[in-house]
């Protein structure tokens, strides 16, 4: 059994009882009209975030986390890779693990992660290789119905926690993420993580993949299951509107012959409302 983080519904220490994600996915329409409460956290989106989803975090002071991040770097560095992998030079290891915080939420190129290290691509991809095997990062495939189309098939890479993110770029505080220009990015991880750990949990676990076209349209994550595509987009903004849902109808003209549900637009927005008349704003926090 592999043991994820807490998603947000744990974080709040009053679990759902039933996931929203599965509810979408079952009725679209039904779950946007009728609503869900939001979850009773005790903490905002940038609290949220700068913790991160590792459980001893949720218990400490403020001004200890930098401290237990700290420990947790250099006790996996010193010794969770040495047992694993010879690796000669543990420095630029960690400097390629700091470079990778960065680069969550984002299509992996492994010839910009050498060379910005002095590295080949065959070792950034050896390396990335060890972060996937021990828990620290995960990829979501492109999505690609006809490989004719000038779409993107290079995976998107992900952080497993946001926590451990903004520790690696000394990001202080919450109030420091509120403003800084990694924001966006780091939602993005905590809702890919927050997707993953929910589609675990589904008895009929769906496909998730992201999607991009060279034109530079896109749709963070699409799930598919039963025939169905279920498109998400994440937005780190408070007033979502329907010009943030062009990629998901960019999707939908890309392949008309599909089957694609209603989509949804997640970010600190207060409550379920429409963009267009398909696609809806979701707040992040729902229960």
């Amino acid at each position: 059994m592999d043991l994820e983080g807490f998603n947000f519904s744990e974080i709040s220490r009053e679990p759902a009882q039933t996931s929203w994600l599965e509810s979408w996915m079952r009725d679209p329409e039904l779950f946007a009209r009728q609503g869900r409460a939001r979850l009773p956290l005790r903490q905002s989106i940038f609290d949220t975030l700068w913790r991160g989803s590792l459980p001893e975090v949720q218990f400490l002071p403020m001004d200890l986390c930098p401290s237990y991040f700290a420990g947790y770097l250099r006790t996996y560095i010193e010794r969770d890779v040495r047992q694993l992998t010879d690796i000669g030079d543990l420095e630029v290891f960690g400097r390629f693990i700091r470079l990778c915080t960065a680069l969550s939420a984002q299509e992996i190129n492994y010839s910009q992660l050498g060379r910005d290290l002095g590295i080949t691509p065959q070792t950034s991809r050896r390396w990335l290789q060890i972060l996937k095997s021990t828990f620290q990062w995960f990829e979501i495939d492109a999505f690609s119905q006809n490989s004719l189309k000038k779409i993107s098939s290079k995976p998107k890479g992900y952080m497993s926690d946001t926590g451990f993110i903004c520790y690696s770029q000394a990001i202080s505080s919450p109030e420091a993420l509120s403003g800084h220009p990694l924001l966006g990015h780091i939602l993005e991880t905590a809702i890919a993580a927050e997707l993953r750990k929910q589609i675990s949990l589904m008895n009929s676990p769906a496909h998730l993949y992201h999607w991009r076209s060279h034109s530079g349209a896109e749709v963070d994550f699409i799930l598919e299951r039963d025939g169905i595509y279920f498109p998400i987009e994440v937005k780190a903004k408070s007033n979502p509107s329907k010009k943030d849902a062009n990629g998901i109808e960019s999707f939908r003209l890309t392949y008309p012959n599909l089957k694609i549900s209603n989509g949804m637009v997640i970010s600190s927005t207060q409550e379920i409302a429409p963009l267009s008349t398909l696609d809806w704003g979701v707040p992040w926090d729902i229960a």
